[in-house]
C-alpha cells in the first residue's frame, strides 16, 4: 500500500473514533450518578495470614476515615495467578465503596491499596469500578 493512501486511511480512522461517543448512564430523576469500586483484598502472608482482628483494625483505621459515609464487606474465597505463576488460592474480603467521581475518592483508594499491600505483604489488590445509579 502507498504511503499516501495509508496515510489517508490512518486520518479516516482517526477521524472515525474521534466521533464514536461515550455510553451515557441516564439515572432517573431521584437517583444520583456515582461510581462503585470493588477492591479485592487477599489475606494469605508470606508467613501466615491476615488475621480478622488485623483486618478490622484495617478497616478502622485506614478505611473508615476516608469512606466514613460507608462501605459492604463481603467475605469470599478466590484465586489468582501470582507474578511467578503460581495460582494462589486464599480467603478474601470483598470491599465495596459507592462513591463520586472525583480526584478525592481516586486518592483516597489509592492510599487504601497502598497501605494493604506495603502492610499485609501484598503482591497486588484488584481493584474494579463502573458508573452507578444510585438512590437512598
Amino acid at each position: 500500500m502507498s504511503h499516501p493512501r495509508r496515510f489517508c486511511l490512518l486520518l479516516l480512522a482517526t477521524a472515525l473514533t474521534s466521533c464514536a461517543t461515550t455510553a451515557r448512564l441516564d439515572c432517573d430523576t431521584d437517583e444520583q450518578r456515582l461510581v462503585t469500586t470493588t477492591l479485592y483484598f487477599g489475606t494469605a502472608k508470606a508467613v501466615g495470614v491476615v488475621g480478622n482482628e488485623e483486618w478490622l483494625a484495617f478497616l478502622a483505621e485506614v478505611v473508615t476515615p476516608r469512606f466514613p459515609q460507608g462501605l459492604t464487606v463481603t467475605d469470599a474465597a478466590g484465586q489468582w495467578r501470582a507474578a511467578n505463576g503460581e495460582i494462589v488460592r486464599e480467603t478474601s474480603h470483598a470491599l465495596t465503596l459507592v462513591h463520586p467521581d472525583d480526584a478525592a475518592s481516586d486518592r483516597a483508594i489509592d492510599e487504601i491499596i497502598a497501605r494493604y499491600k506495603s502492610g499485609f505483604d501484598q503482591e497486588a489488590v484488584m481493584r474494579t469500578h463502573s458508573p452507578s445509579c444510585v438512590s437512598f
